[in-house]
C-alpha cells in the first residue's frame, strides 16, 4: 500500500521500500507501508511550505469549513475506521469506535475555534498612537503520533493546526501507519488544499526526525509518546528555536477515601485501569486506598478484572486486547515479577495469556497487586499494561504525599464524597489534570496536558489553538506626531 502522501499525492517511498503492518493479535501481517526517509521528508516540509501563503490566506470561515466536512466524512465511515484501527492497533471494536468520535470532536471543535481567533488593541500612552496584537499562524509544523490512539492523536494535532492556518507534515508511528493513511484520505477529500496535510510513515524514524528537526522551515515540533523520546525532541528543537508540544508519559495516582462507596469506587478504577489494555498515558498507575476500606475494595476489584475478556478485538464481548508488541509484553512481565518478589500480593492474573488463539498474539492476564510499596518498579515507572497496582494508606495528608512522590504529572484521580476534601486535594494534587469521581476527565473542548517530565503545552480546548499562533505587536502611529 503506498501510504506517503505528499503534495496532494499519494506515493511509494523513492526506493519503493515497504514495511510491514502487523496484528498485534496474531502477528501476522495486515498490509505493507511505503518506508520512506529523509529525502521524502525535505519533499514533505517543501509541500507545506508551498501550501502555507495560501492556506493562511484563506478565510477562517473557509478552513472552518474544510474541518466540518472532515468532521461529517469521519462519522460517515465511522464502522470502516473502527473495524481497521482494532485491526492495526488491536483495541476492542466499541473502544474503536468510542476513539472514532472522540477524534471527529477535534473537527468540529477546531472548525469553530478557528473563528475566534482574536486579536486586540491596547490604548498608547503617546497621543496620536496606536498598539494592536495580532495572532497569526505560525508556519510548517510537524507532528509525530503514537500507537495509542492512533486516529484521535492525529486530529487533536492536525485540527487546530488546519484551524490556526498553519500546514503539517505528519508522522505517525510505525505499528499504525494504516490508521493514519485513512485519516489524511478524509482530510484530502474534505477539500483541503495540496500541501497543507503531508504523511510521511517509516520503520525508521530517525532519519525522518532528523530531518524535521534540522528544517529550518520547520516551526513548530508536536509530539505525543514517552518522556525519553520527548526531552531529546525538545532539546534538538532547541537548535532552531522551534515551538514544542510536548504531550509525554505520566504515572497517574488514583486516590479512594473511605466515605467514598468501595463498590462504586472499584467499578470506576477497573474502567480506567483496562482502558485499552492499560496502555494510555493517563491510567492509574497506583492506586492509593483508604485503609477502612482497603480489603473492600480489593475483593471488589478483583471480582471485576476477572470477569475481563481478552481476546481479539473484533470479537463480541472482549474488553481486552493484546499489548502492541512483544517488549511491551516483557515489560509488564518484568514489573509484575518485581513486585511479587518484593512482597506485593498477586490477587489475580500474573501470567502470559497462551491458550488457543491468544498464543499468536501478545496478551497478557488483567493482573491485580496488593500491598504494592516504594521498592516495587511499578511504583515509579510507567506499566503501559494491564497491571493494577494497588497500596493502603491512612490519611489524608499521606495520601496526597504519596500521589506526589513521581516526577511525572499528567493525570490524577480522586474518589470522595466530601467536598472540603474533593476541593483541598484537587488543589494539593500537582498534576495537569484532576478527575473528581470521574474517570474520564477528557474532551475537545477541555485542555489536555501534563506538568513536570510528563510535558509542556496543551491540546484541546481554546488553549489548544494558541500552540499554532504567533503573536504579533504592532505600533503605529496615527495622528500627528
Amino acid at each position: 500500500m503506498e501510504t506517503l502522501f505528499i503534495d496532494g499525492k499519494w506515493a511509494a517511498a523513492d526506493d519503493g521500500a515497504h514495511f510491514d503492518v502487523l496484528d498485534p493479535a496474531s502477528g501476522e501481517v495486515i498490509d505493507r507501508a511505503s518506508d520512506a526517509g529523509a529525502a521524502e521528508t525535505r519533499r514533505a516540509i517543501a509541500a507545506a511550505q508551498g501550501a502555507f501563503p495560501q492556506w493562511s490566506a484563506e478565510t477562517a470561515y473557509h478552513r472552518s469549513a474544510r474541518l466540518l466536512e472532515a468532521h461529517r466524512l469521519m462519522l460517515d465511515r465511522k464502522e470502516a475506521l473502527a473495524e481497521l484501527l482494532s485491526l492495526e492497533q488491536g483495541k476492542p471494536l466499541k473502544a474503536a469506535r468510542n476513539e472514532i468520535g472522540y477524534a471527529a470532536e477535534f473537527l468540529s471543535w477546531f472548525a469553530e475555534e478557528a473563528k475566534r481567533v482574536y486579536g486586540s488593541t491596547i490604548p498608547s500612552s503617546r497621543a496620536g498612537h496606536r498598539f494592536t496584537v495580532l495572532r497569526q499562524p505560525l508556519g510548517v509544523v510537524a507532528g509525530i503520533t503514537p500507537w495509542n490512539y492512533p486516529i484521535s492523536m492525529i486530529t487533536r494535532k492536525v485540527a487546530p493546526a488546519l484551524a490556526a492556518g498553519c500546514t503539517i507534515v505528519l508522522k505517525p508511528a510505525e505499528q499504525t501507519p494504516l490508521c493514519a493513511a485513512a485519516v489524511v484520505q478524509i482530510l484530502a477529500d474534505a477539500g483541503t488544499l495540496a500541501g497543507v496535510v503531508n504523511l510521511i510513515t517509516t520503520a525508521q524514524p530517525g532519519p525522518v526526525g532528523e530531518e524535521l528537526l534540522r528544517s529550518d522551515i520547520v516551526r513548530k515540533l508536536t509530539f505525543t509518546g514517552s518522556t525519553e523520546i520527548g526531552k531529546y525532541l525538545a532539546a534538538r528543537s532547541a537548535e532552531t528555536m522551534k515551538r514544542v508540544s510536548m504531550e509525554l508519559g505520566g504515572h497517574a495516582p488514583m486516590i479512594v477515601f473511605d466515605d467514598a462507596d468501595p463498590a462504586h469506587a472499584a467499578k470506576g478504577a477497573v474502567l480506567a485501569k483496562y482502558l485499552n489494555t492499560g496502555q494510555a498515558c493517563i491510567s492509574p498507575n497506583r492506586i492509593l486506598v483508604q485503609r477502612g476500606i482497603y480489603r473492600a475494595f480489593c475483593e471488589e476489584f478483583t471480582a471485576r478484572a476477572g470477569r475481563l475478556v481478552a481476546g481479539r478485538g473484533s470479537t463480541p464481548g472482549v474488553s481486552i486486547g493484546p499489548l502492541v508488541d512483544g517488549a511491551a509484553l516483557d515489560k509488564v512481565a518484568a514489573q509484575v515479577q518485581d513486585a511479587v518478589s518484593k512482597g506485593a500480593r498477586l490477587l489475580s492474573g500474573g501470567s502470559r495469556l497462551e491458550e488457543g488463539q491468544l498464543a499468536k498474539g501478545w496478551f497478557y492476564a488483567p493482573t491485580v497487586l496488593a500491598d504494592v510499596d516504594e521498592s516495587m518498579l511499578i511504583h515509579r515507572e510507567e506499566t503501559f499494561g494491564p497491571v493494577a497496582a494497588i497500596m493502603p494508606f491512612d490519611d489524608e495528608a499521606e495520601a496526597v504525599a504519596k500521589a506526589n512522590a513521581t516526577e511525572y504529572g499528567l493525570a490524577s484521580y480522586v474518589y470522595t464524597n466530601d467536598l472540603g476534601r474533593a476541593t483541598r486535594v484537587s488543589e494539593a494534587l500537582r498534576f495537569g489534570i484532576v478527575g473528581i469521581n470521574d474517570i474520564n476527565p477528557t474532551a475537545a473542548a477541555a485542555p489536555f496536558g501534563g506538568i513536570g517530565v510528563s510535558g509542556l503545552g496543551r491540546e484541546g480546548g481554546a488553549d489548544g489553538i494558541d500552540e499554532y499562533l504567533d503573536v504579533k505587536l504592532i505600533g503605529q502611529v496615527v495622528g500627528p506626531a
